[in-house]
């Protein structure tokens, strides 16, 4: 049998996904723009 797709690990997840990485990049800001707007409590990981 193959492996799962999904192995986590929290570096991983925070290094692609997290805060600071998307504050890095404008589409980044703008992700966490919308999200604000939404009233989102959770902006990233």
């Amino acid at each position: 049998m193959p492996k799962r797709v999904y192995q986590p690990h929290k570096r991983k997840r925070m290094r692609t996904h997290g805060f600071r990485i998307k504050m890095a990049s404008h589409d980044g800001r703008n992700v966490i723009k919308r999200r604000r707007a939404k009233g989102r409590t959770k902006l990233s990981v």
